[in-house]
């Protein structure tokens, strides 16, 4: 039995990672902010699944709180087999409307965490010889909207490096592309999202079920649903001017 360790773990995409690892047999390592949400989250998997829980409180905007969870992951006594690096949020208003350290703590969430977990698991999992890191990045990386756009352009640059770097070692990383998902995601950002068509919504289960087959196959970018995996196709076919301007027009598609 191997242990995975999911960061936001209580809600959506890293919920549904949560659930499908257990269901799959993995100990889970669940880190999260709010330590309620994550003993529910451990009672429900231990109960359903039968599998061992551990619970991680950090708030990976900051800095000595990641470095926990980074000693968690590098610690050969314990190994974490794989990593989820889920944690993530957005901000409604536009960057110039926002205070420089909001924007610094949700940059230090969706890409510093990433990178220093991702080198404290990828170091340990190297040692051993096996072992996979997914990082949740986002379509919206593709596009032009923004620092949320700029850090999950961030993470699924750093992952495709790190996947070039670890080749031949047993260890894989994988960016994760998710488009619009039913989450917690938009409400939690203030966001309303009515005008998005039906067709473009993804289900989290699906999507994380998606993702784990890639995972398998050692595939380093995963691209959710047909009309998401067009959408990223085209997009590097388009001119970046043209992607500039319809990145005006529409709301980055996040989590």
């Amino acid at each position: 039995m191997s242990t995975a360790l999911v960061t936001g773990a209580t809600a959506g995409i890293g919920l549904s990672f949560a659930h499908q690892l257990a269901e799959r047999g993995h100990d889970v390592v669940l880190v999260a902010r709010d330590r309620v949400r994550l003993e529910n989250v451990s009672d429900e998997l231990t109960a359903k699944y039968g599998v061992g829980t551990e619970i991680l409180v950090a708030d990976l905007a900051d800095r000595a709180e990641t470095g926990k969870v980074a000693e968690r992951l590098a610690d050969q006594a314990r190994p974490v087999d794989l990593l989820v690096n889920n944690a993530g949020y957005s901000l409604k208003r536009r960057f110039l409307d926002n205070d420089i350290s909001e924007e610094e703590a949700v940059f230090d969430v969706l890409a510093r965490a990433v990178l220093v977990l991702s080198h404290a698991a990828a170091g340990a999992m190297r040692v051993r010889g096996h072992g996979a890191i997914v990082n949740v990045s986002s379509v919206a990386g593709q596009i032009a909207s923004g620092p949320y756009s700029a850090a999950k352009s961030f993470v699924t640059v750093l992952t495709e490096g790190l996947a070039t770097e670890l080749a031949g070692t047993g260890v894989t990383a994988t960016a994760l592309l998710p488009g619009f998902t039913h989450t917690e995601f938009h409400q939690r950002a203030g966001v309303n999202m009515s005008r998005i068509p039906d067709f473009m919504w993804l289900d989290s289960d699906r999507l994380v079920r998606d993702c784990l087959a890639d995972v398998s196959k050692g595939k380093v970018v995963s691209v959710p649903g047909p009309q998401y995996k067009a959408i990223v196709a085209g997009l590097r076919l388009v001119p970046r001017g043209l992607v500039r301007s319809r990145a005006r027009t529409v709301h980055r598609p996040g989590k």
